[in-house]
């Protein structure tokens, strides 16, 4: 009797899985945004959060990306018994925690009602919320009396928990625009495969890979957001508060690509509707 053999199963063709920075669909086009461009929006993002950060601490004497200083420096006022700092210090972490949860609601609002511009949207409201900050303290001449300065360390908190979600999401987290320690720590992970596998020629060692595209793009975003604490420095010292306009004005320009796409493609189903409405009136 014939011996029938299976025939041989077909190797399980690969599913094409998305880039890691495309967890969240990306929103700035209608088109999947490239490689390039994508590390061109986190080094800007990283950018602004530097200016904001060095530009902000000599506007209110606090760098308010620090979520983590800001919790230490509650606990030692507290242990002080200076607790209306400690309540500030905590307060700046309610208020990031607030802007963060603000500009995610934005997102996810806009993807319910089928927008794809809430990312853009989030850094249109942070750049006015920028342009408040900057309008206040333009405008009012005693700056540093009275509790202004509590309200406008507040408003900065807000301001950096709105920025640092928008990259975040948008990376599925892989990226954080205002807080360089964990970058920092990522990249000395990759930096430490590097030198172990070209330290280690053992073939009983597990092969280490190192992910060095991953490892440029974080030395990018660190040396974005220093040379973004730079211009925020040098901002201002120059022109005081009004160093928020060129930052806002950033922030406008990276949110128009999405929200102009949605404007552009209600305006479109409009007409048509429209026509289709005249055509049925005949």
């Amino acid at each position: 009797m014939e011996t029938r053999h299976p025939r041989p199963t077909p190797y399980p063709r690969r599913k094409h899985t998305p880039p890691f920075w495309q967890a969240d669909k990306p929103y700035l086009h209608e088109h999947n945004i490239s490689d390039a461009r994508f590390r061109l929006l986190g080094y800007l993002m990283a950018l602004l959060a530097g200016a904001i950060n060095a530009g902000g601490f000599f506007a209110v004497a606090r760098y308010t990306s620090h979520v983590t200083g800001e919790m230490s420096h509650a606990a030692d006022m507290a242990y002080l018994g200076e607790w209306r700092l400690a309540l500030t210090a905590l307060a700046g972490m309610v208020f990031f925690i607030s802007g963060a949860a603000h500009s995610s609601w934005v997102i996810l609002w806009a993807k319910r009602q089928r927008f794809r511009g809430g990312f853009g949207f989030s850094m249109w409201l942070e750049a006015v919320y920028l342009l408040l900050f900057g309008a206040v303290g333009a405008i009012v001449a005693d700056w540093h009396s009275g509790s202004l300065p509590v309200a406008a360390m507040l408003l900065l908190c807000f301001i950096m928990g709105m920025h640092n979600t928008v990259i975040t999401v948008l990376s599925g987290g892989s990226i954080r625009s205002t807080h360089m320690t964990g970058t920092a720590t990522d990249l000395g992970i990759e930096i430490s495969k590097m030198l172990y596998y070209n330290r280690s020629n053992n073939p009983k060692l597990p092969h280490i890979h190192t992910n060095k595209p991953k490892a440029k793009l974080l030395a990018g975003l660190l040396a974005a957001f220093l040379a973004g604490g730079l211009i925020g420095a040098w901002g201002y010292h120059s022109v005081g508060h009004y160093f928020a306009l060129p930052v806002s004005a950033v922030l406008f320009v990276l949110g128009f690509g999405s929200i102009g796409y949605d404007v552009k493609l209600r305006l479109k189903l409009m007409l048509v509707r429209r026509l289709q409405q005249h055509r049925r009136g005949r």
